[in-house]
């Protein structure tokens, strides 16, 4: 048993943790500006797209088929026996299904698709978590196992926006209530439910009452555990920085990951966009 594992970029996994781990594989989304299309992160930075985000019309897509083709290609002459795919939320996305079309062509090795319900480094750990346990040799049904764990108890991932207006024109809108916070100022606390769409699970009036009611969720949640924590962010690294020490002081935390939202994803949040993801982690 030799396990590969693929992705698509909605995991906003770090570069570094790329380089670290010959057998994960990521497929970018795709970002399309003004009619031109860019793989996610490989030909558009995060930088970029907020520069320009209400200048171009921006928009994202689906992978390019011919790149999962060549990836699956790659994945079979490195002698893999098994493939675990490790998809960002169908419910946010077609990128799920338009893999498992193509996977249900796959011939040659086994493959396990999995819909992980979440984006960013929700979907991030979730992959991490595969490939500690693929690296163990642990079976794939063990790991899938341990991933619905991870999804279901062992994780959370919170979300604040200065505005609604780039999940309203990305349609990416879900559970989230309407347009009244823009109006009111009220920036709403925002999950990805088990379903895989977006819910608002709180309001506050201002940033910084939302950033402390998710300072608050996640205390109550992991005050008893150790945890390695993501902190994601628009254009704002100085913010992001500051409330990143905050987490540290009132969490323990094994490991800290600081980084902007991967810009597939960013176009629909906007610049304005702070998150905190985490998970348990054994003693």
């Amino acid at each position: 048993m030799k396990i590969a594992v693929l992705t698509d970029s909605g995991s906003n996994l770090q570069p570094e943790y790329l380089k670290k781990h010959k057998n994960l594989f990521v497929v970018p989304l795709m970002i399309i500006a003004d009619g031109k299309s860019y793989r996610d992160q490989k030909e558009i930075t995060a930088e970029e797209v907020y520069a320009q985000i209400d200048e171009k019309d921006f928009s994202t897509s689906l992978p390019e088929i011919g790149d999962l083709k060549q990836t699956i290609e790659q994945i079979k002459k490195e002698g893999y026996t098994d493939l675990l795919v490790i998809n960002i939320s169908s419910g946010l996305s077609g990128t799920y299904n338009a893999f498992r079309i193509e996977l249900e062509a796959t011939k040659g090795i086994n493959i396990t698709q999995y819909d992980t319900k979440t984006i960013g480094a929700g979907q991030g750990y979730l992959v991490e978590q595969a490939i500690e346990l693929a690296d163990k040799n642990v079976e794939v049904k063990d790991i899938l196992k341990a991933l619905m764990k991870q999804r279901k108890d062992d994780s959370l991932a919170l979300y604040t926006i200065g505005t609604l207006k780039y999940l309203k024109k990305g349609g990416r809108i879900g559970k989230v209530e309407g347009t009244i916070g823009d109006l009111l100022h009220l920036k709403p606390v925002i999950s990805v439910d088990l379903e895989g769409v977006y819910v608002t699970l709180a309001k506050g009036f201002g940033l910084k009452r939302s950033l402390m009611t998710m300072k608050n969720l996640f205390v109550e949640k992991f005050q008893n555990f150790k945890i390695d924590l993501t902190v994601h962010y628009g254009n704002g690294k100085e913010k992001a920085e500051e409330l990143a020490q905050m987490m540290m002081k009132v969490l323990n935390v094994r490991t800290l990951t600081l980084s902007p939202l991967t810009p597939v994803l960013g176009i629909h949040t906007g610049p304005e966009f702070f998150s905190y993801c985490g998970r348990k982690v054994e003693e």
